[in-house]
């Protein structure tokens, strides 16, 4: 217990559910109503998607760790289109995310973490070495106050459609007994209203750009890049002990599911900025934003 309690003292920033708990366990599903595409052919698309995500702590002193924290994550898109052989279809995508580095503690108001972050992102065809990227992670925190922590930092990634920089707030702002805002922004951010010690709700964000080497005779070397912001609704209920159920209702905004070749590229992107965009039109058709619905399963472990 003493080496969780340490490992609480130094990551409770990371906490989704303000700051007396921490997420270690995630399982979650994720259904798309269907959709058109845009433009409308014969059939529309439907989204599914699941994510499993734990984290686990390597202990070697109050103020040191070394944080390891790995995530999979499944999207995929079915319709019944008869689309060309050279165009990905149905979509199946997968990804093994790793955040693994450093985590110090300079003082009871300052601390840093600098982490490696390799992502093994395929299509599961014929998975090769060239479905790897690597990156990284860097982040300043500063404790104003016992009720806002902030980290200040960006996140880096060699992604297959080019260099990705992202600037990077973490927020933990506990504003009184009932609201909290926590989150990485822009990555995700969730506003909760806890109305008792067994029920919270709240808005959640979430956005993220990631892309995917495909590995199918038919267009070996091709990438898939996936873009999508969620803006949904959220109820967090406890059910027995630490383990909470979460359903999630809302908006896939700007989504995108788009195939491009090998040599497609941006030479540099920050955030949502692309500098030196000369890819055009991508390969495969792409559909229209709409309703999402996420059901999770998690397991919360309270600081106290």
């Amino acid at each position: 217990m003493k080496i969780v309690f340490y490992f609480l003292l130094l990551l409770c920033p990371f906490s989704h559910f303000a700051q007396q708990s921490i997420d270690l366990f995630t399982l979650s599903g994720r259904y798309a109503l269907p959709q058109d595409y845009n433009p409308k052919l014969a059939n529309k698309a439907t989204e599914t998607g699941m994510l499993l995500n734990a984290k686990l702590p390597v202990v070697f002193s109050k103020k040191t760790i070394w944080y390891n924290n790995f995530t999979y994550t499944y999207a995929g898109v079915q319709n019944q289109l008869d689309l060309a052989p050279t165009l990905m279809n149905p979509i199946k995508l997968n990804a093994f995310i790793l955040q693994t580095g450093l985590v110090q503690r300079i003082d009871d108001k300052n601390a840093f973490q600098l982490l490696f972050v390799p992502r093994f992102m395929t299509d599961f065809v014929a998975p090769t070495a060239k479905s790897w990227q690597f990156g990284a992670i860097g982040l300043f925190e500063h404790k104003y106050s016992e009720k806002l922590t902030l980290r200040y930092g960006a996140i880096y990634n060699q992604e297959l459609g080019g260099p990705l920089l992202v600037p990077l707030v973490d927020i933990n702002w506990q504003i009184n007994a009932k609201w909290s805002i926590v989150g990485l922004f822009p990555i995700y951010l969730k506003a909760n209203y806890h109305i008792n010690e067994k029920l919270t709700v709240g808005f959640s964000h979430f956005g993220l750009i990631t892309s995917y080497y495909l590995t199918d005779p038919n267009y070996l070397g091709d990438y898939m890049e996936r873009t999508s912001i969620d803006l949904t609704l959220f109820c967090r209920r406890k059910l027995v002990g630490n383990l909470f159920i979460e359903g999630r209702v809302g908006m896939a905004l700007s989504r995108a599911y788009e195939q491009y070749h090998a040599d497609q590229k941006v030479d540099f992107r920050i955030s949502i900025i692309k500098i030196g965009d000369n890819r055009g039109a991508p390969l495969n058709p792409v559909f229209n934003d709409g309703l999402i619905a996420n059901l999770r399963l998690v397991y919360n472990l309270p600081l106290e």
